[in-house]
């Protein structure tokens, strides 16, 4: 049983997204193959292969010296790691920055977007450590309003930014944004947030997979996990190649989780589609048409919202929320909807012709909030998940 159409987590079904087209192939040798063993050890193994459970294999191979095996259904980074927008952004929750400090008060509310801005310079000391080519964009991130009411909202959210989490975030008039950012029929002023930049998001996944097999992790796509039993102190992970025995389990497939793997998550989690359009290049003339001037990363207060940015090479990034089916026509029915969209929102571009279209899944929690958190019952699993479109 799966929430979405079967095409939805299929690996043999192509993405189609921008990334792959731009991005180095994976260097020969850091994905060892499927695994193919009758029964093999590790310590640990990680089901998912996206930034969590890569992030994870790097840390334990080279700050712990840990054996760990990755195994991941479909390429290394095939999920929402190497099809997402490319925000690395604050915060990973569905829940306002309000309904943060009122349901867990000021001090744990600071600490966890304390440990966002710490997970921000995280993936640049990554790439920076280990070599990572990840075309980094922008300096800081914009909210913007799309319509005169949200303009006055976002004056809350600034003050609670900068008074509340000590974030130096500000607040853009309408003017000052079309004349240093752009300009749009959905532009009435925007939030500064100097946390965050934006990034391409199968490069960055690909380098942390280079680097964790350079420190000694084993990583293992096309492996598909069957089944998953725990007996005599050992998991038991079942591929289509074999079993693959393990002390301890991470559990990282976020979104692209199905509820046959572990019935405890079924009711905690809801995946959501997200849809991302790509322009052609834009010419100097046509970027100028809309006043646009920033590399910064922005998304607008819809509730369903818009999320967008120019790529190195000024092509146009358009994303939004999508389907709930995942059926191959809903999904031609959203790019016409969303090139459409993208014409009202930017009419100058209304023309210009997309090159690719992608989409996948966002993974929601019932609390509104990300998890990392043993699994119940049982602390030699670990689930790490649940980053609503900011991982």
């Amino acid at each position: 049983m799966s929430w979405y159409h079967s095409s939805m987590y299929d690996p043999a079904v192509p993405v189609g997204s921008f990334w792959e087209e731009e991005a180095p192939p994976l260097a020969a040798g850091v994905d060892s193959g499927a695994f193919s063993e009758a029964e093999a050890t590790c310590d640990v193994a990680i089901i998912g292969g996206g930034y969590t459970g890569l992030s994870a294999a790097l840390h334990l191979a080279r700050d712990h010296h840990v054996d760990v095996r990755l195994l991941e259904t479909g390429p290394l980074g095939w999920g929402a790691s190497g099809r997402n927008g490319g925000f690395c952004a604050l915060q990973p929750t569905g829940l306002g920055l309000g309904e943060l400090v009122s349901r867990f008060g000021k001090a744990e509310a600071r600490r966890f977007i304390s440990s966002q801005v710490e997970a921000v310079e995280l993936v640049q000391a990554l790439a920076r450590d280990e070599g990572i080519d990840y075309s980094p964009q922008g300096d800081g991130t914009l909210h913007v309003a799309h319509d005169e009411k949200r303009f006055r909202e976002l004056e809350e959210e600034v003050r609670l930014w900068r008074d509340g989490f000590g974030i130096q975030a500000r607040l853009m008039s309408r003017e000052e944004v079309a004349a240093s950012q752009y300009d749009s029929t959905e532009q009435f002023g925007a939030a500064f947030d100097p946390v965050g930049f934006g990034l391409q998001p199968l490069r960055f996944a690909r380098g942390l997979a280079a680097a964790a097999a350079r420190h000694g992790a084993q990583l293992h796509g096309g492996s598909n996990v069957e089944s998953w039993e725990k007996h005599d102190g050992w998991h038991h992970l079942v591929t289509p190649g074999g079993t693959l025995r393990a002390r301890k389990v991470i559990l990282a497939t976020n979104g692209f989780i199905r509820p046959a793997l572990d019935r405890r998550l079924e009711k905690r989690l809801v995946p959501v589609l997200s849809n991302i359009i790509v322009t052609r290049p834009l010419t100097e003339g046509e970027r100028l048409a809309q006043k646009w001037r920033t590399e910064r990363p922005c998304s607008n207060t819809r509730s369903l919202l818009f999320y967008y940015r120019m790529l190195p090479d000024n092509r146009f990034l358009f994303g939004s929320r999508g389907d709930l089916t995942g059926r191959p026509e809903d999904g031609a029915v959203m790019r016409r909807w969303m090139e459409k969209r993208l014409g009202e929102v930017f009419p100058a571009w209304a023309e210009v012709e997309t090159t690719h279209y992608w989409r996948g899944f966002v993974c929601m929690t019932r609390r509104l909030t990300p998890s990392i958190a043993y699994m119940e019952n049982d602390r030699t699993a670990l689930a790490a998940l649940g980053y609503h479109g900011d991982g």
